[in-house]
């Protein structure tokens, strides 16, 4: 928990840097790749997810020490070979649970977050889930567990394995040359995320392209077939926590609507997108059908809107960083407690980035939750050790923004409706 909370420490604010630096770049070239509520959106997905992982919301149901324990020939240092063999055994483990995540109905779920932004850009590459509460996967470590790789090497490697992939998430990076041949690229990421028939469900890999060419995936990019982005049942929200279910709530209520029992059953294990007989027309879903007619997701917003969503987002950061800087002496539950905090926040901000008059409900429930931290605690989990006023500045926040937001929920959204920035 606390090591992975410094380590975030750093990374955090060196994607935020890259990804203000591609965004003035678009802006250079005449090419804007990131929508700004769109960014904040992805930001907002990978602040919640990061939450989760270092808050420890979720179980391995076998572990890595387990089955070095049971299956190991050798017994390997932590030495440069071990590394070695654990990245590639790490991004073998990466393709087929990538992969497993796009084929069958209910891994889908944990993955389609990553895919719902309908931009391409480095922010979407934060777009990470929540909802992967258990890890099923580990079994994809035989290799790794075979050859005896310490688990605190695998440790090491998986987060530097998951930094790797964001570089890649760009459309201002066209071709690597020869690297093409390798590694995995912005163009064959782009396949990957692209709805395009031509390019649906390819290009797996994560470090490695050789993996798609091995096992039959691997689909170039065409200049003929310009990639278009998202997914097909489109989220239509900047809400993170509600992307994170929303094709587990269609498997529920397909399966609850259901008559026939084995179906109730196999809708979880059937290919991504599969819903029982004529459900397409009994209860029928927004879908995309032609991908280069349809109309992007929130593309007109009030700039006021836009640059307190900004304001909002850079706040939670702000409120995050601390949590991870202090986590050992914030110390178990009072982590909980904050991680709550900022689940509620960003569920707030981003319920009223889509407009939803209803969170002010939330928004008042944050500011209560906020004020009572303060009045239970004394303090803002010890942040008035670093500056006096500190129990100030947090209750001038919690009230600012509980009374913009009754500001933007009492004006008509309509009339403030410009052109997307």
């Amino acid at each position: 928990m606390e090591e992975y909370g410094k380590i975030l420490v750093i990374a955090m604010p060196v994607f935020l840097t890259l990804i203000i630096l591609e965004k003035l770049y678009g802006h250079y070239k005449g090419e804007d790749t990131a929508p700004n509520m769109d960014s904040v959106s992805s930001v907002s997905s990978g602040m919640v997810n990061s939450l989760k992982d270092v808050l420890g919301l979720s179980i391995t149901l076998i572990s890595y020490d387990w089955i070095v324990s049971k299956i190991a020939i050798f017994n390997l240092e932590a030495s440069v070979t071990a590394y070695i063999i654990g990245f590639i055994a790490i991004d073998f483990y990466g393709y087929w649970s990538h992969r497993l995540s796009h084929q069958i109905n209910f891994l889908w779920n944990k993955h389609a977050i990553h895919h719902s932004s309908e931009e391409f850009n480095l922010a979407c590459a934060l777009r990470q889930p929540i909802s992967s509460f258990v890890n099923l996967f580990t079994f994809l470590l035989i290799p790794a567990a075979l050859l005896g790789v310490p688990s605190k090497v695998i440790a090491i490697i998986l987060p530097f394995h998951l930094f790797l992939q964001f570089w890649y998430h760009t459309k201002h990076i066209k071709k690597i040359g020869f690297l093409e041949n390798i590694l995995v690229s912005p163009s064959h990421h782009r396949v990957h995320h692209a709805i395009n028939p031509e390019y649906m469900d390819k290009n797996h890999s994560q470090i490695f392209i050789f993996w798609d060419k091995l096992f039959g995936t691997f689909q170039a990019e065409l200049d003929t077939v310009p990639p278009v982005f998202g997914i097909t049942r489109p989220a239509h929200t900047w809400n993170p926590i509600r992307i994170n279910f929303q094709h587990l709530g269609l498997l529920i209520t397909d399966a609850w609507r259901a008559e026939n029992w084995k179906d109730k059953f196999t809708i979880w294990f059937k290919p991504t997108g599969w819903r029982p007989e004529n459900f397409e027309e009994k209860y029928p879903v927004n879908k995309i059908t032609n991908v280069y007619d349809f109309k992007k997701y929130g593309t007109e917003n009030s700039k006021k809107i836009i640059y307190w969503s900004l304001f909002q987002a850079l706040t939670t950061l702000l409120f995050i960083s601390y949590l991870y800087s202090f986590i050992s002496t914030i110390g178990l539950p009072n982590v909980f407690v904050y991680g709550a905090f900022i689940f509620l926040s960003v569920y707030s901000y981003t319920e009223l980035m889509d407009t939803r008059k209803f969170s002010l409900f939330w928004e008042s429930i944050r500011f209560v939750f906020g004020f009572s931290i303060l009045i239970y605690f004394g303090d803002w989990f010890g942040m008035n050790q670093l500056f006096s006023f500190a129990n100030y500045l947090v209750m001038g926040y919690l009230t600012l923004s509980l009374l913009i937001n009754i500001y933007f929920i009492n004006i008509n959204f309509d009339k403030e409706k410009i052109a997307f920035a």
